[in-house]
């Protein structure tokens, strides 16, 4: 099984090496990890954006599957490209996983990260008057289904690890799940 490996890892000052770990961990169920920077991509070019989307996409077509780190990024939710991956993933009806190193519950990321009261209807809403979705869930809820309906539940720590984009721990626990699911055997 081929499985796709999103996530704003690549952002990393050691973003390669990362990538090769997760690969190694991948083998090690027998499975092959497919990491975004193993494409050649010249950088300097005045189209390497695109370049890169063409590349992640033919990765994600030529994968089985995806394990799509969800851990907060540049805010209290995921990175929003690899949001955009698993949502493509999905829509291709491949099998999505996902893990996030923080456990915490989406409304009090937000509530970390903003100044949040609540609505005269009881709800919480932030400075700008929005309402922030607060389902009780660990990010919004349409990557939590996601998960749900076409892969696994998203695997977190019980407590966040020393080191959120190092610790390798709940990326494991997916590639053990997908390992799973590729030999036939239930979560």
């Amino acid at each position: 099984m081929k499985i796709y490996l999103a996530g704003p890892d690549v952002f990393l000052p050691d973003a390669v090496e990362i990538g090769r770990r997760k690969a190694a961990i991948c083998a090690r169920y027998g499975l092959t990890g497919l990491y975004p920077l193993d494409n050649a991509v010249d950088l300097a070019a005045t189209d390497a954006s695109l370049a890169i989307f063409k590349a992640n996409q033919a990765m994600m077509d030529a994968a089985d599957a995806i394990i799509a780190n969800l851990t907060p990024f540049r805010g209290p939710s995921a990175d929003a490209g690899t949001v955009y991956e698993l949502g493509y993933m999905a829509g291709r009806g491949k099998r999505c996983f996902a893990y996030s190193n923080d456990p915490a519950i989406y409304a009090d990321r937000v509530a970390r990260s903003f100044r949040i009261t609540t609505s005269d209807a009881g709800h919480m809403i932030d400075a700008d008057g929005l309402t922030v979705e607060d389902f009780g869930l660990p990010d919004n809820l349409m990557m939590i289904h996601t998960l749900d309906l076409h892969g696994a539940r998203l695997v977190t720590p019980r407590e966040p690890p020393q080191d959120i984009w190092l610790d390798l721990t709940s990326f494991e626990a997916c590639v053990a799940l997908a390992a799973d699911r590729a030999t036939g055997r239930p979560d």
